[in-house]
């Protein structure tokens, strides 16, 4: 595999990564690219695989086949000097609770060749008032906010970022999006998986969906599905009752036609132009309906 940390080469490259449990697989032939300076939304319901394939781009987790590079570096291999390159940011962390905020990313800023500035990182976050508070204090959004910041201390060139806003509370999210902005704005590649679709959809420049241990969608976020996922949807009833359900791309002029027919507006009319999470739920139902079909063929 070409190993190059040129800028031309993608921070993440992936082709045919597998990871098999008990001899089922939880990843199941995924391929990506991720670009430099990009931000990409990992989706799926829980269970999908998101986790696992995040585990093993950062090194923590070995696959089973496939192959992977990060940063131009096989994760399976990578040391100390690639690990100070990656921000991580997981679903949970456990921090020593004795520290104040300040002690600890005063810590952790030590173990990277060019750390953010200390209180440059706690304002980011929105935590001065917090910063002499031990970590056993915070609540749990404030402790949220720390584990960001543990994420960001080392000036990453590729940040992780699982569940990042899990515990915010709205006004918070909002400003953690201005932060990843900044990031962005930097040169940051970052890597997220979120369940909130609003979120990938500010923030993200394209998003996979991923289902099943399969990646079923790979676009920019008001691409993902296709432009037929996107079709308005016209419904009505006729004056007897029976409902009709039409997709077109003249919504306006079906209605018009409809409405000339039956001598007056149709009973329950709705134009429903498809949402993101509409086309998502989409998605992750196909994907779902196919990997059940597949594994009762098997069976």
């Amino acid at each position: 595999m070409d190993q190059t940390t040129s800028p031309e080469a993608p921070a993440v490259r992936v082709r045919g990564l597998r990871k098999d449990y008990g001899g089922a697989p939880a990843v199941d032939g995924i391929d990506l690219d991720i670009a430099r300076g990009e931000t990409f939304a990992l989706l799926g319901p829980n269970g999908a695989g998101k986790s696992t394939t995040i585990e093993i781009l950062e090194g923590y987790r070995l696959r089973t086949a496939g192959e992977v590079s990060v940063l131009g570096v096989d994760p399976a291999h990578g040391g100390l000097d690639w690990k100070s390159r990656l921000g991580i940011v997981l679903q949970s962390a456990s921090e020593p609770g004795q520290y104040t905020v300040r002690e600890q990313l005063a810590h952790f800023a030590r173990f990277y060749p060019n750390p953010r500035s200390v209180d440059e990182v706690i304002a980011a976050v929105g935590l001065e008032a917090k910063a002499r508070t031990r970590i056993s204090k915070l609540s749990g959004g404030q402790r949220r906010r720390v584990d960001v910041a543990l994420g960001i201390i080392g000036r990453p060139e590729l940040l992780f970022l699982d569940e990042p806003t899990t515990g915010f509370d709205p006004e918070a999210r909002r400003e953690f999006w201005n932060l990843i902005r900044r990031l962005k704005q930097e040169g940051t590649t970052i890597l997220l998986t979120t369940h909130y679709l609003d979120e990938a959809a500010q923030l993200g420049d394209r998003a996979g969906v991923i289902v099943g241990g399969k990646l079923v969608d790979v676009a920019p976020i008001h691409e993902l599905g296709g432009a037929g996922a996107r079709v308005p949807l016209v419904r009505w009833r006729d004056r007897d009752g029976t409902p009709h359900e039409v997709r077109t791309e003249r919504p306006g002029e079906l209605v018009a036609s409809v409405t000339r027919d039956l001598g007056g507006e149709p009973d329950r009319l709705e134009v429903i132009r498809p949402s993101l999470e509409d086309i998502y739920l989409d998605l992750v139902g196909v994907a779902g309906a196919i990997a059940l079909d597949d594994e009762e063929t098997l069976a």
